[in-house]
């Protein structure tokens, strides 16, 4: 499952592709939308929906890993963000 980039929010900066570690995201030119080629790399760990300074990237998360997943209500100084998941 790629991370799906919304194509009328996307401004083309590239920040995905430079951020992600695991190259799921094809080399661009300046001005070309970046696309997750190599989606099956993908370690799911959100920096490219966390820098893109639009939001234009949502992830998908194979099933698997969303029947691990549960939202935490918790709030403390390490675990601020409000989406975080943990495994249980």
């Amino acid at each position: 499952m790629p991370p799906v980039i919304d194509k009328e929010k996307c401004i083309k900066c590239g920040a995905c592709a430079r951020i992600c570690s695991m190259y799921v995201f094809a080399p661009t030119k300046q001005g070309q939308i970046s696309e997750p080629i190599y989606w099956r790399e993908c370690w799911y760990c959100r920096a490219c929906v966390m820098d893109c300074p639009v939001g234009a990237i949502t992830m998908r998360y194979p099933l698997p890993m969303m029947m691990l997943a549960v939202k935490s209500s918790k709030k403390d100084s390490v675990n601020s963000f409000p989406h975080r998941f943990y495994l249980v």
